[in-house]
């Protein structure tokens, strides 16, 4: 069974991975944005810079997206036991796991899927705020809330 620090970790791990990843792209099409800016004239070199700005503008919006996701990852107490689902919480629900913090992908721990979903989200919504043996639907399944972390 996955623990609550397992996945907290992992988490942080894939979302750090992300921030360095967009910092990265952002960065190069900085210098070929600038290296493009010495060398050409003409309609060609501003449609080539407008795609860059584009793209960086893109890659900027991503990446204030992620570094959010990293601010609620960073908020959760792994240490902290639940008594009712809310941001933090591990969730076994029949034999699926869920982890309320932020809308990321799912990982698997100790051959166990865990998906990390948002209090916001439709599920998570459902799940806020309810105890063990709560019973809720997905896609016409019924599960039945085990444990909570």
């Amino acid at each position: 069974m996955p623990t609550k620090p397992q996945i907290l970790s992992q988490y942080k791990s894939i979302v750090q991975e992300k921030i360095e990843t967009l910092q990265k792209m952002i960065s190069d099409l900085t210098i070929d944005a600038q290296n493009d800016a010495k060398g050409s004239a003409g309609d060609k070199h501003e449609t080539a810079l407008a795609m860059m700005h584009l793209e960086q503008e893109k890659l900027n919006q991503k990446l204030k997206e992620v570094l959010e996701q990293k601010s609620i990852l960073d908020k959760i107490d792994d240490s902290q036991k639940h008594q009712v689902v809310s941001l933090g919480s591990l969730v076994q629900a029949n034999s699926t796991f869920f982890f309320v913090s932020a809308a990321l992908p799912k990982i698997t721990i100790e051959n166990q899927d865990v998906f990390a979903l948002s209090p916001q989200s439709p599920l998570g919504t459902k799940l806020m705020g309810n105890k063990v043996n709560f019973q809720f639907e997905i896609n016409s399944k019924t599960y039945t809330i085990q444990t909570i972390e």
